[in-house]
């Protein structure tokens, strides 16, 4: 049997208040979602002034971002790339730029996923978040 670390909610508390931090301290209002390793959904918080959507739009790039282990970014890169059908995929919604896995010694920890601004700048906040717990 392997030993496998989890996010605790002190750590998504952290992720959660340096991802906020970061959002604005660059005056982004944005939504950020933070998921466990299997895509459910750990905290959500919406900013004064984000849009309804990106309450949508956040937890589906972090599901798609634990659910493969990799960051949504690589999905939007395969379409872009001509490879529409893509889009078919089951379970997978968030195929936008913005959600970031939490990895630690080669497991997913889970993701975080951000929408509201530019899809780079998203990405900036989802980081920001996780290197608060060091990772």
């Amino acid at each position: 049997m392997k030993n496998k670390p989890m996010l605790e909610s002190a750590d998504v508390k952290l992720i959660a208040a340096a991802a906020e931090a970061e959002a604005l301290k660059n005056n982004w209002a944005v939504t950020i979602a933070i998921v466990d390793d299997g895509g459910h959904l750990l905290g959500l918080q919406r900013l004064d002034g984000a849009p309804a959507i990106s309450a949508h739009i956040a937890p589906a790039k972090a599901h798609t971002a634990a659910m493969g282990r990799r960051e949504s970014k690589v999905y939007e890169d395969v379409i872009n790339q001509g490879r529409v059908s893509f889009l078919s995929a089951p379970f997978i919604s968030g195929m936008l730029e913005g959600g970031v896995p939490i990895m630690k010694d080669g497991q997913c920890l889970g993701a975080v996923g951000v929408s509201g601004v530019k899809s780079t700048e998203d990405a900036q906040i989802a980081r920001a978040g996780i290197a608060a717990i060091g990772l």
